[in-house]
C-alpha cells in the first residue's frame, strides 16, 4: 500500500504545512508514491474562519500588504525558501487597505492550489469534507483516523493534528451564568467566534452587557450596527434603530491599541539582543525550570525596551540628552527595573518617549471617575489619542516595539506553556483593530450605541437580570437581560469540544499547566504523559503548547509558525521515507 499522510484540518496552518511539503519533497522525499488525506468539513484553505460564507462587513486587522503565507530569508528554517505574493500582491489590492475576510479565503485556495500542484509527481492529495472524530492505532504501527458519517476510517502512517481554533464548554461562571439566563429567560451568549454566533435574540433599543474589548468585540460592533442597517456619514453614525445598546467593558477596560498606520524607514533595532536563543537554551536547560515572571519577563522588558530605544535614538535623536552608544553600553549593562529605570529618565527627557509597559497593559489601574458620563468622555479621548499616536511616524519607537513583540514571540514559542498572560498582552499591544474600526468606535460612542463600563467589569446574576459594574466608576451599574461574552473560546484540552483531542486526552496524550497539549518543541511530535514523543503523532496550531501568534505574518519578520511547519514537514518526509525523522531538528537555518 502506498504511504499516507494524514493531516487533520485544511484552513491556514493545514495549508501552511502542505506548502513546506511541496517546497521539501524534491530533497527528502525518495517515495515512488504518497497519499495526503485532508479531513476538514470546510473549504481547503480558507477553512472555517476565512470561508466565503460570511459578512462581507468583516475585515482582516492586518493590512494587506502584512499578510503572507510565504517564506523568506528571514524565517530560521532548515528547508528552502519558497517565496510567493503577499495578499496585496496576489489579489491587486492596494497595500494599506484592510482586505474583507472573504478576500483572504480566496489568498489561502490560492496557496492550497499551488502547493498540490507543486507536489512531486505520485503525490496526491483528497479532500474529506467530514470531521475527524478519534485517532487509533499502537505507537509503533500503522493509525487509523475516524471520520463523522463515516464506517471505515482511512489508515495512515502519520497523522498531523493541524485543527486551528476549537469550540469549548464554557468555565463554570460562564455555565452558571447560563443557567441562570435558561432559568429566567434571558440571553447568555458564550465565547464564540463571532461570525458563527446567533445575535437574532439580542434585540434593537435594549441594553446588551458585552464582557471584552478585543476583536471579538470589534466583530460583534460591526455586525449589530452596520450589519443590521446602520452607517457612517465622515465620523457621525446613523443608526437604523434596530441596534441594541451595548455596554462594553473588560479587565483592562479599553479596546487595543490600533494598528500602526505608516511604514518603517531607515535600519531595524538588531533583535534579538537581550531574548535570543541562547536565553531560551538557558532557561530550557534550569533545572529546577522557571518562573515565568521572574525569570523571563525582565528580558522580554529589556529587549522591547531595546527595540524602543535603538528606534528612538536612530530617527529622533532630538528628544535624548546623550549618545546612543553611551546609552546602549550603559542600558546593557543595566540591571533590575531601577536602574533602567534611572538611566532613561536621565537620557529621555520626554515621559511620551519611555516605554512604560506597565502603564501599556493597564492604562485604568487606580484611575476613578465621578461618573459614568465622565467616563465616556475620558475614555474617548484616549482612544482619539491612541489613533493619533499609532498613525504619526513621530512616535515610531512603536513600530519598533511591535517589531520586538514579533521577535520575542518568536523566540518564546520554544518556552512551551508560559501561561495566557502573555498571549493577550501580545494581543492587546501589536494585534488591535484596524484604526478605521477604532474611529467606528467612537462615532457609536457619540451616538449612544456602545456605551464604556469600565476595567475590571465584573457581572452578577441576580433579581432576575445581568448586572455589570466596575471600580473604574465608583457607584455605577447597568442592568441587563443579555450578555455576550466577547471573546474567543480557550484551547484547554479539558474543555474543548472537539471529539478528536477528547480522545487523545482520555488515552494520555500530555497537557501543559494550562491544559494545552503538550508537544516535542523541535517536530510537533506529541508527548505523552512520561514526555515521550509520539513517532506518527504531530500536532500543529493554538490548542498546543506550541502556540504561535498565527498561521500567516508580515512579510521579513521571521514567521515562527513557518518554522514549525518546516520542522514538522521535514520529519514527516524523512518518516515516510524510511529516515529517523528528525530532518527538522538543529542545522541549516536554526532550530525551530
Amino acid at each position: 500500500m502506498r504511504p499516507r499522510l494524514v493531516i487533520v484540518g485544511a484552513g491556514p496552518r493545514g495549508t501552511g504545512l502542505l506548502d513546506r511539503i511541496a517546497a521539501n519533497a524534491p530533497e527528502l522525499y525518495a517515495g515512488t508514491g504518497l497519499d495526503i488525506h485532508l479531513v476538514d468539513p470546510h473549504p481547503p484553505g480558507a477553512g472555517r474562519i476565512w470561508r466565503a460564507a460570511q459578512s462581507p462587513l468583516l475585515w482582516m486587522n492586518s493590512h494587506a500588504e502584512d499578510v503572507t503565507m510565504f517564506t523568506d530569508e528571514t524565517v530560521r528554517m532548515t528547508g528552502p525558501v519558497r517565496a510567493g505574493p503577499t495578499l496585496h500582491e496576489w489579489a491587486g489590492l492596494d497595500g494599506r487597505v484592510f482586505a474583507d475576510r472573504r478576500i483572504q479565503g480566496r489568498y489561502l485556495r490560492h496557496v492550497h492550489d499551488r502547493a498540490v500542484a507543486d507536489l512531486p509527481e505520485g503525490v496526491t492529495v483528497h479532500h474529506h469534507p467530514h470531521r475527524a472524530l478519534r485517532v487509533s492505532g499502537p505507537r509503533d504501527g500503522r493509525q487509523r483516523v475516524w471520520l463523522e458519517g463515516r464506517t471505515r476510517p482511512i489508515p495512515a502512517d502519520l497523522v498531523v493534528l493541524a485543527l486551528g481554533h476549537l469550540d469549548a464548554e464554557p468555565d463554570p461562571e460562564q455555565a452558571a451564568l447560563a443557567a441562570y439566563a435558561d432559568t429566567h429567560g434571558l440571553v447568555h451568549l458564550p465565547p464564540d467566534f463571532t461570525a458563527d454566533s446567533d445575535l437574532s435574540a439580542l434585540r434593537p433599543g435594549e441594553p446588551v452587557l458585552v464582557r471584552g474589548f478585543g476583536l471579538a468585540f470589534v466583530d460583534l460592533m460591526v455586525l449589530l450596527t452596520e450589519g443590521r442597517g446602520g452607517r457612517y456619514h465622515e465620523d457621525t453614525y446613523l443608526p437604523s434603530g434596530r441596534e441594541p445598546v451595548l455596554y462594553v467593558g473588560s479587565r483592562r477596560g479599553v479596546p487595543y491599541h490600533s494598528k500602526i498606520g505608516y511604514d518603517w524607514t531607515g535600519d531595524r533595532p538588531p533583535l534579538p539582543r537581550f531574548l535570543g536563543p541562547g536565553e531560551i537554551d538557558e532557561l530550557r536547560a534550569r533545572p529546577g525550570g522557571f518562573d515565568f515572571r521572574r525569570d523571563v519577563w525582565p528580558l522580554v522588558e529589556k529587549e522591547l525596551g531595546f527595540a524602543h530605544y535603538h528606534r528612538l535614538f536612530a530617527a529622533h535623536p532630538q528628544r535624548t540628552a546623550v549618545a546612543w552608544g553611551d546609552f546602549e553600553e550603559k542600558y546593557a549593562a543595566a540591571e533590575g527595573d531601577a536602574e533602567i529605570r534611572a538611566l532613561v529618565a536621565a537620557a529621555v527627557p520626554g515621559p511620551a518617549d519611555r516605554l512604560d509597559l506597565a502603564a501599556l497593559d493597564r492604562p485604568l489601574d487606580g484611575v476613578r471617575y465621578g461618573s459614568h458620563e465622565e467616563f465616556q468622555d475620558a475614555l474617548r479621548a484616549r482612544v482619539t489619542e491612541d489613533l493619533s499616536r499609532r498613525h504619526d511616524p513621530r512616535h515610531s519607537p512603536d513600530l519598533a516595539v511591535f517589531l520586538g513583540l514579533l521577535s520575542v514571540y518568536g523566540q518564546l514559542v520554544r518556552l512551551g506553556d508560559i501561561g495566557s498572560w502573555w498571549h493577550g498582552f501580545f494581543s492587546y499591544l501589536a494585534s488591535g483593530p484596524p484604526g478605521p474600526r477604532l474611529r467606528q468606535l467612537l462615532a457609536l460612542s457619540r451616538a449612544g450605541v456602545v456605551r464604556f463600563v469600565g476595567a475590571g467589569m465584573t457581572v452578577t446574576a441576580r433579581d432576575g437580570v445581568f448586572r455589570a459594574s466596575s471600580a473604574t466608576v465608583p457607584g455605577y451599574s447597568v442592568a441587563a437581560r443579555a450578555l455576550v461574552e466577547a471573546r474567543l473560546p480557550e484551547p484547554a484540552l479539558g474543555r474543548t469540544r472537539d471529539a478528536l483531542l477528547r480522545e487523545l486526552r482520555t488515552d494520555g496524550a500530555a497537557e501543559s499547566p494550562e491544559g494545552l497539549l503538550r508537544v516535542d518543541p523541535v517536530d510537533g511530535r506529541i508527548l505523552d504523559g512520561a514526555g515521550r514523543p509520539h513517532p506518527r503523532r504531530f500536532a500543529l496550531g493554538p490548542f498546543t503548547d506550541a502556540r504561535t501568534p498565527g498561521a500567516f505574518t508580515r512579510p521579513r519578520t521571521g514567521g515562527p509558525a513557518f518554522r514549525q511547519n518546516d520542522a514538522t514537514a521535514r520529519a514527516v518526509l524523512a518518516f515516510l521515507t524510511g529516515g529517523s525523522g528528525t530532518a527538522g531538528g538543529a542545522g541549516g537555518r536554526g532550530e525551530p
